[in-house]
């Protein structure tokens, strides 16, 4: 168990933005930052940090709370792992109430998958400069390909030993078992229930995921050995997703995001060759086709992505199905293409980094002007061909989902290829409206019933007043300002005061609710007043929601209506007297509604099978009720029906 003075230790370190803007690129907001949600799909940003009050909230999935929950959320890790997590970031030492012995390590199947892999790689690692197999084969070949020590270092390059079974001997001398082995992939387990070392006499490239983790491994063979692969890779396991990850993001995230551009290349080699010439906001698809979710990845830490394309034509036609995936996604698109026969790898190590840098920024073009150079070729002096060409751009431009960006586009392609805007928006709604029939047919299909005939539409009976939850959205507002203004003053009383004399006849009736206002009573009779942290740290998952919403504000009034038009809003602790006073009513107002619409059920089930004096009693009730709620609704300044 990790030691309380370590957590406090973890919580009096840690800065929300700081460790969230590993994940997800923020942007200034007022005295807060949004970006858009690491946690769904979305196009408008809904996502909030509030660094005053240490707190971050998803509109969009409705996840919230500290750093420590975005963490856990985040990588799908348990408290204590997340809590290690953070630790290592900010350098502090774990302390243990009770020290555990090294196979009491491995909490869980999931944990003992990362120990395990950060093993293999350790092992790798050690092969390749401590071993000469390793550093005559390996080592010689990354020396060959200019990578210096640092950049080996870096990237944690490794050399698997050419054995069947070098690496699972090893191993299981270490302690781990056959299974877990078999399940990393690094063993592969035969018909005849024999094993063999997946990786053998190849240099290893370890894939890690955002975090730093090592989760999956690359090979490459180094010899000209018929019927095998160039490369292979790790299977994919519990803790590894191909079509999650992308080479390199780890390393280049902080470059990317203060670039605010991505570079997109094919293979490891790629994306270390580019650090080595000082380009670190790059990444790799490793050899797979880019997927919706890689795309996602990058979408948080920036919007605009440069495809760095080989000179050569087949992979050229492979990688623009890529580029309109990256359209699909809403990001922006630039290209790069390199000489014929060139890759960033051959060609940055070609001209040297300076060169190679210069070459990045003078020939970087958007993928109109090269899908137009691309198809001209091609197409030549063959009307046919160039009209083919020209409704392959159009169709490219239809996935972008930005309705002015597409317009850009083709005032953009209508000047680049002399041809009439209107031409190319007739071709471009002919696209959308054929995309929206087959979404649309492929909705209904997967309907179980036919969207028609439709059903003619019934009258609909006068919907009836939510009582409850008239209550419980005011019992909200209560917590709500306790949270935000606990301490300031109402009537010469602490807020927390004046509520406790003014709602000391109320009993809330929201569970979540309940137990918030419950422990602010409890700390009003102790002298300590509890706060949004004391909650955040101490309430169960459903109180810690209920804070987190409660407590971050969503909007913030630009500075600009004030210092410019002089237009001036009144703030919310500025009127802190005026809501404390309208809520009790308010509240006191809809639990009297709530007490006569239960009453009225008693009154009816007097009247059908109850005796005169229950009926009579129900009837002075409910007049006294009725009494009441005209006398706070005056108050109010509500008009009701009497």
């Amino acid at each position: 168990m990790i030691s309380r003075d370590t957590i406090e230790e973890i919580r009096n370190r840690l800065d929300i933005v700081d460790v969230i803007s590993d994940f997800v690129s923020l942007k200034k907001s007022g005295q807060n930052y949004k970006a858009l949600s690491p946690f769904s799909n979305e196009k408008t940003p809904s996502f909030f940090v509030v660094p005053a009050k240490g707190i971050f909230k998803d509109f969009s999935s409705g996840k919230g709370g500290d750093a420590i929950t975005f963490v856990m959320e985040h990588e799908k890790l348990s408290y204590a792992e997340a809590l290690r997590y953070l630790a290592k970031r900010y350098g502090i030492e774990i302390k243990e109430d009770r020290q555990s012995a090294e196979s009491e390590a491995i909490q869980s199947e999931r944990e003992g998958l990362y120990i395990l892999m950060n093993f293999a790689k350790d092992y790798y690692r050690k092969q390749l400069t401590g071993s000469e197999e390793g550093m005559s084969v390996g080592l010689s070949y990354f020396r060959e390909r200019g990578f210096h020590d640092r950049t080996i270092d870096k990237f944690e390059l490794g050399y698997a030993l050419d054995g069947w079974e070098n690496f699972s001997n090893e191993a299981i001398a270490k302690g781990y078992n056959r299974e877990l082995l078999e399940k990393t992939g690094l063993v592969v387990k035969k018909e005849d229930g024999s094993t063999y070392d997946r990786f053998r006499g190849r240099v290893i490239f370890p894939v890690h995921n955002i975090t730093g983790k090592v989760i999956a491994f690359g090979a490459r063979m180094l010899g000209k050995e018929k019927n095998q692969p160039k490369y292979i890779n790790s299977p994919e396991t519990d803790i590894y997703h191909k079509s999650d990850v992308l080479y390199g993001l780890y390393q280049g995230k902080n470059a990317i995001r203060q670039q605010e551009v991505c570079y997109l290349v094919e293979g490891y080699t790629d994306v270390i060759s580019l650090h080595q010439a000082d380009v670190q906001n790059v990444v790799a698809s490793s050899g797979t086709a880019l997927t919706e979710n890689q795309i996602k990845l990058i979408r948080r830490f920036t919007e605009n992505i440069t495809v760095l394309f080989d000179g050569d034509a087949a992979g050229i036609k492979a990688a623009l199905r890529g580029i309109d995936m990256i359209l699909r996604g809403g990001l922006n698109v630039r290209v790069i293409l390199f000489p014929d026969g060139e890759d960033p790898d051959s060609y940055s190590r070609k001209v040297g980094t300076t060169e190679f840098q210069k070459f990045l920024k003078e020939h970087t073009q958007d993928f109109v002007s090269f899908k137009a150079g691309l198809y001209a070729k091609e197409a030549a002096s063959d009307p046919i061909k160039k009209a083919e060409s020209i409704r392959e751009i159009v169709t490219s431009i239809a996935q972008i989902p930005d309705p002015v960006k597409r317009s850009v586009y083709i005032q953009e392609t209508s000047a680049q290829l002399k041809i009439s805007e209107a031409v190319l928006l007739s071709e471009l709604n002919k696209i959308l409206i054929q995309e929206r029939k087959k979404t649309e047919k492929e909705k209904f299909r997967d309907q179980d019933e036919p969207p028609f005939p439709v059903e003619p539409i019934q009258e609909q009976a006068l919907v009836k007043l939510d009582a409850q939850g008239m209550v419980e959205r005011q019992e909200r507002e209560t917590i709500r300002l306790l949270l935000n203004f606990a301490n300031k003053s109402v009537e010469d009383n602490a807020l927390t005061d004046f509520f406790s004399r003014e709602l000391d006849d109320v009993s809330f009736s929201h569970p979540v609710y309940k137990l918030i206002y419950e422990e602010f009573k409890k700390g009003i009779r102790a002298g300590t007043v509890p706060d949004s942290h004391y909650f955040l740290q101490q309430g169960n998952e459903a109180v810690k929601q209920a804070v987190t919403d409660l407590i971050t504000p969503r909007y913030d009034t630009s500075k600009h209506w004030s210092d410019k038009y002089k237009i001036f809003f009144p703030k919310e602790e500025e009127m802190v007297n005026e809501l404390a006073l309208s809520n009790v009513l308010r509240l006191k107002f809809r639990v009297v509604q709530k007490m006569m619409e239960d009453n009225l059920v008693k009154v009816k089930q007097a009247e059908t099978g109850g005796t005169w004096e229950e009926l009579e009693a129900a009837l002075v009730a409910q007049t006294g009720l009725k009494e009441a709620e005209q006398e706070l609704a005056k108050m109010l300044g509500i008009v009701i029906a009497r």
